[in-house]
């Protein structure tokens, strides 16, 4: 904690979302903390314009989760009193993998994945942040551009209505998401543009809502995820969420894009891979219209390589990268970045020259894992990057099919994966010893033909 004595430092918060919430409860440990966002914000767990994605799937990894206690503790035991599930991966899950393997349902892993809609997660950390005697909330308020020079970043010139004014900060972090205007508003100050890679597999998203069937409130997690190798990919997920819903996104990518039509939902979620996700929802009764997304293309701006950075600025969240949703890592590197932010600027006063740098490379970290895993997959797609893969990039994929090879069938690799998977270790986990001796010459059980239903899961289906 900061000292009560001292002068208090200034932080500005540009986005309310998961993000910029959590920098601003982390931020409120050193500094008086201004949250600025366009929106007006919803009272308890409704949709709001600005998040047009949350309609669709969302989870919190176990590595996520993890951080999200950590930041705010006991908000996990709030989410799941509110009818958010803590679901024990793989028991509570039946996936079958992009290479084609169903994976065992494995006992004995640690890993738990947190699910419920976006709406209910927003609103729950909202509950917590947005009380702090040290955070300042300014709604229906558009930032224009940052002030200062190239040198340093002193503030932001705010638009509320037909007012404007410009407020002085000694940190500002943009938390805007996938439409960050930060690369323009960095270039007006003088600084060159950052490096950025896009790797767009061109996955539209369609989601509606069930009512959960009765006899289904506990079942299972169900995933088809699409193959890069036989494209157009195409995938989907049930999702049970509170108040007895299944939220159900499919996805596909050009030329296989799922259907925005009512009527045709359900056959489209038969013709996957499998049929499960179409025979499940055949059963449930819809709860609403199919809402649809293209906003998925994995975009990383290198800010931590940049040669010359400001004083006084940092970007997090999706404004440094967005990936495709359909891997459900997004949250989760938010939550890892608000600890990575709050372990700096605790080492590092954020009126210490060479702070906002480090929150930078800070950031880098949770991000580097979210987007190997993404485009590891995603750059298989045709189009989807300027660039054809690299012999390595190439080879590293075969690995990854390798170990997920090994992971759907023995429950040693199957924990190193989910490890990975989780983003609880990084990606590195997977050439470890153990790891590599289990691929290499541990047993194997054979691969599945279906999917792993329990007698009752399947007698479900089939009445």
């Amino acid at each position: 904690m900061s000292d009560s004595s001292a002068p208090s430092s200034n932080a500005i918060v540009i986005g309310a979302g998961v993000s910029g919430l959590l920098a601003a409860h982390v931020l409120a440990d050193v500094a008086d903390v201004t949250l600025i966002e366009r929106d007006t914000l919803p009272n308890g767990p409704h949709p709001r314009r600005g998040i047009p994605q949350a309609r669709h799937a969302h989870m919190l990894w176990s590595g996520g989760v993890k951080a999200l206690e950590e930041l705010l503790p006991g908000i996990v035991d709030d989410l799941t009193g509110q009818g958010a599930r803590l679901v024990p991966i793989m028991t509570g899950l039946v996936s079958k993998a992009p290479s084609g393997q169903w994976f065992r349902r494995f006992n004995g892993s640690h890993h738990h994945n947190l699910v419920c809609s976006r709406d209910l997660l927003d609103s729950a950390i909202r509950e917590r942040v947005l009380p702090h005697p040290r955070i300042a909330l300014r709604k229906d308020t558009a930032v224009d551009e940052l002030t200062g020079t190239a040198d340093r970043v002193d503030g932001v010139r705010i638009r509320h209505h037909a007012t404007e004014a410009v407020l002085k900060a000694d940190l500002v972090v943009d938390a805007t998401g996938r439409g960050s205007h930060a690369p323009v508003w960095l270039q007006t100050l003088g600084l060159l543009p950052v490096a950025e890679r896009v790797v767009d597999a061109g996955v539209t998203y369609a989601t509606r809502i069930y009512r959960t069937p009765d006899g289904a409130a506990d079942f299972p997690l169900v995933n088809v995820q699409a193959s890069p190798a036989q494209a157009p990919g195409r995938g989907g997920i049930i999702l049970p969420i509170e108040k007895g819903r299944w939220l159900v996104t499919l996805a596909g990518t050009r030329g296989g894009e799922p259907t925005t039509s009512d009527e045709d939902f359900v056959a489209f979620a038969r013709g996957l891979d499998h049929p499960i996700i179409g025979d499940l929802i055949a059963k449930a009764e819809p709860l609403g219209e199919v809402t649809t997304s293209r906003s998925t293309a994995n975009r990383r701006r290198y800010y931590e390589k940049a040669r010359h950075w400001p004083e006084g600025f940092a970007a997090i969240g999706d404004s440094v990268a967005g990936y495709n949703p359909v891997y459900g890592h997004g949250l989760t590197v938010a939550t890892q970045t608000a600890v990575a932010l709050r372990a700096t600027i605790h080492r590092h006063p954020i009126t210490t020259p060479g702070t906002a740098r480090r929150i930078q490379r800070a950031a880098a970290g949770p991000v580097h894992t979210a987007w190997s895993l993404a485009v590891g997959q995603d750059i298989f797609y045709p189009g989807a990057s300027d660039t054809p893969p690299t012999a390595f990039e190439r080879a590293l994929a075969k690995f990854i099919d390798r170990a997920v090879d090994t992971g759907s069938r023995n429950p040693r690799a199957l924990r190193a994966l989910l490890d990975v998977m989780s983003m609880e270790r990084p990606p590195t986990r997977l050439f470890a010893p153990d790891m590599l001796l289990t691929m290499a010459v541990g047993r194997k059980l054979p691969h599945l033909a279906d999917p792993p239903l329990s007698p009752a899961e399947q007698a479900f289906i089939d009445r």
